[in-house]
């Protein structure tokens, strides 16, 4: 299968072009070029402008902020078959923040004047951006509810599970970036993992948290 074949399979699990048809994915596609990245390596930092769409080949992209103390908070990680960077190639403007290699990866890049000339002849495919658009704030929205409102078994199963989603049932985070992630010490989530090691839920190595028994931590992000 060619890369542009690849991409186009991607494009097809979005939701913005899924509605496409194989002739317009095929069209599409052809635009994109790929860009390799070493472990590590920044794509882009926030501020920076927004010129291209990426769609994750291989590899891992972490979607970073700086805290106000200094440190950095991870607001998302992107795997194979992931797309990014909608918001900033819609409206040019700039980046609202990093994105960092967190392993060697090769991305699709689709620069944003293609993606635009593209979008004036599709109009189905603004409509799918605007209705992605609602979804990104749903989400967000209820990161700030979770943040708030929930406790952190719950904040911390559902981060695991959603990350499980993406990855499979070994997670390559630190405890430390898992803790950034919810909001809580990584004493406290320490705490919480040891006590479901203990409870056969997960394993813990170094660098790494393996997941043994989904059902029960779909469970309690559920707060059942």
């Amino acid at each position: 299968m060619s890369k542009q074949a690849e991409f186009a399979v991607i494009l097809k699990m979005n939701p913005m072009f899924a509605d496409l048809g194989a002739d317009e994915l095929s069209r599409l596609s052809n635009f994109c070029h790929t860009q390799h990245l070493n472990a590590g390596a920044v794509l882009f930092q926030k501020g920076d402008s927004g010129d291209a769409l990426f769609g994750v080949r291989r590899g891992q992209i972490r979607i970073e902020t700086g805290a106000p103390d200094g440190s950095r908070l991870t607001l998302n990680f992107m795997g194979p078959g992931d797309l990014f960077g909608e918001v900033a190639v819609l409206d040019g403007q700039s980046r609202t923040a990093d994105a960092t290699a967190g392993e060697a990866s090769e991305l699709f890049v689709l620069r944003r004047e293609d993606f635009l000339n593209f979008l004036e002849r599709e109009p189905k495919v603004a409509i799918r951006i605007i209705a992605l658009l609602c979804q990104r704030i749903r989400w967000q929205s209820e990161r700030m509810e979770e943040s708030v409102l929930q406790p952190l078994p719950v904040r911390l199963a559902r981060r695991l599970c959603a990350l499980a989603a993406d990855f499979g049932s070994e997670v390559h985070i630190s405890q430390e970036q898992l803790g950034i992630f919810v909001g809580a010490a990584r004493e406290s989530v320490n705490r919480q993992l040891q006590s479901w090691r203990k409870d056969g839920i997960l394993d813990l190595q170094r660098g790494r948290i393996l997941l043994q028994n989904l059902q029960r931590l779909h469970a309690i992000a559920r707060n059942e």
